[in-house]
């Protein structure tokens, strides 16, 4: 049977615990950390540095073709001189023993080049055509050239470290090229295995103006002589 004297008291036993719990929550030291409700959202670390602008990193542009400038001597660089021929407008005449390369326009001149030329030994001369040509060719030294130079690469591909340079005319069925060169302070020297080389912005512009079946005439090594072109 229900006693309503009994709930009653048992009610005010329930209430003043609840009391009694809320103000020892509430009495608390007065110096406690206030309760988190959110304790996942942290406050950042104070920094060390202040925050830097975004920088981009700089790239290295790609090797120009012209990187090979170096002061030449005023008769080494390229210009119009006159030039007396019979041979026609557009033929390449290499003069073996001044170190030069002309390029035939007609009307008594010629556009001319400074080259580097075979050593002693390796020097040639005769009446080819221009078979082939390439930018930024391949090398693949010939078996004679790794007979007596066995440490050379049997293969190395095309770019500004290869030493056949920007542009390669190839001449005939012979191993020999008119060719750009990674060593332009070499230009007007004799010192290669019988190729003629170029600096590479001169090899460039050549390569730009022969086709395909051009003449080319290697003038045969003799005693040095004057020059035969006169700037213009």
């Amino acid at each position: 049977m229900f006693k309503l004297d009994k709930f009653r008291t048992y009610s005010r036993a329930v209430a003043f615990g609840a009391i009694a719990i809320s103000a020892i929550a509430f009495a608390g030291p007065a110096k406690a950390a206030p309760v988190q409700l959110f304790p996942f959202f942290q406050p950042l670390p104070p920094m060390a540095q202040p925050l830097q602008p975004y920088q981009a990193t700089p790239y290295q542009a790609a090797p120009s073709e012209d990187q090979d400038r170096v002061e030449m001597p005023a008769r080494f660089r390229r210009q119009i001189v006159s030039y007396a021929t019979r041979e026609a407008p557009g033929t390449i005449i290499i003069d073996t023993p001044n170190t030069y390369l002309y390029y035939v326009l007609g009307g008594g001149h010629a556009l001319r080049y400074g080259i580097g030329v075979g050593r002693d030994g390796f020097t040639w001369s005769g009446i080819q055509s221009v078979t082939k040509k390439a930018e930024w060719p391949d090398w693949t030294p010939p078996p004679e050239m790794i007979a007596r130079q066995p440490y050379l690469p049997r293969h190395m591909a095309g770019g500004p470290g290869n030493p056949l340079g920007a542009r390669a005319m190839y001449l005939g069925g012979t191993i020999y090229r008119i060719h750009g060169t990674n060593a332009p302070e070499t230009i007007g020297k004799h010192v290669s295995s019988g190729c003629i080389r170029l600096t590479n912005e001169d090899v460039t512009d050549l390569y730009s103006r022969v086709n395909v079946g051009t003449k080319v005439i290697v003038l045969p090594m003799t005693e040095r002589r004057a020059d035969l072109g006169a700037a213009r």
